[in-house]
Formats: C-alpha cells, sequence, structure tokens
C-alpha cells in the first residue's frame, strides 16, 4: 500500500506586487496555518517517508513548518521544479517516479492543477471544488509501486483544511 498527503501551500502574501510569483511567501494567516495542519497530521500519528515539494517559495515554506512540526528533517525536503504550477499530468508523472521505499509521501503543490489532480486520482467519484491554502487531501492506494498509481485508483482517507472543525 502506498498513501499520498496532497497538500496545498498555505496562504501566500500579496504585499509586493513586484515579487514574482514563484518568490511568493507566505503571508501571517500562512505562518500559522502551516504548522496547525502539522499539528493535526502529528495527532493522527502520520510520518512521512518523504516530503517533496514545488520549489516555489510559497510551498516550500509550507513543507518546512509542517516538517518542523513532524520533526521530519527539513534537509530532508525533496524538491522538484516539475510540481510549480503543474497539471494534473505533469503530477502523476512525479508520482510515478517515486521510489519505492517510500510507502507515505506527502506532495505540496498549487492550484488549479491540484484540484484538479485530487479529482481525477480517486476511485469514486469525488468533487472537491477547491483545494483550499493549506488543505490536505489523504489518499490511499492498493499497489506496490508508485509506477503503478494511474487514474481513479486512489481511495479518500481524509480531506482536511485550516478552516475545517478539527
Amino acid at each position: 500500500m502506498k498513501t499520498l498527503y496532497i497538500i496545498r501551500h498555505a496562504k501566500s502574501s500579496w504585499d509586493d506586487t513586484a515579487v514574482a510569483d514563484y518568490d511568493r511567501g507566505l503571508n501571517d494567516r500562512g505562518k500559522q496555518d502551516a504548522p496547525r495542519m502539522g499539528k493535526r497530521l502529528k495527532e493522527k500519528e502520520i510520518r512521512p517517508d518523504l516530503l517533496l515539494s514545488s520549489p516555489a517559495k510559497r510551498a516550500l515554506s509550507t513543507a518546512k513548518r509542517i516538517a518542523e512540526v513532524l520533526n521530519y528533517p527539513k534537509k530532508n525536503i525533496k524538491t522538484d521544479h516539475q510540481l510549480y504550477h503543474a497539471s494534473e499530468d505533469k503530477m502523476l508523472a512525479v508520482i510515478n517516479d517515486i521510489n519505492d521505499k517510500h510507502d507515505t509521501v506527502f506532495l505540496f503543490g498549487h492550484n488549479p492543477g491540484l484540484t484538479d489532480f485530487v479529482n481525477t486520482i480517486m476511485e469514486t467519484e469525488v468533487n472537491i471544488e477547491n483545494v483550499p491554502t493549506c488543505g490536505v487531501i489523504a489518499v490511499k492506494f492498493r499497489v506496490n509501486s508508485w509506477k503503478d498509481v494511474s487514474w481513479a485508483t486512489g481511495k479518500l482517507i481524509f480531506f482536511d483544511y485550516p478552516k475545517a472543525k478539527s
């Protein structure tokens, strides 16, 4: 079995319009929401084998803040440029390339591709209209290899986000 936690980056700052999209950091709410979601994951006793993130500042900052709460070494977070505003097909390709020694993987990315990916990867029709910032979707796959993950094969375990009642 493989388990994927699909996480949208936390709320980002739009304070400085001169900052390139790739370089936008988290705003105050994002800086609070990421560790809050990390705490919820920790309470569920989830221990990731791999954190894989878009290298964009807001996604990587979210990954680092969640990693800190989960005692996952920040230096072990892997980045993949393909995840920056990736389409659902590109996300699947990245997932299919994950080393099979990792059973529990966190993937940090961006909308709209993230929401599209979530809705397409589930084995039953799921209609998540929008994965909110710092939203976490946990999906289990009945496979032994990430190469075998394909469309409509994931089973939703849970969907959580900062404003949801915990």
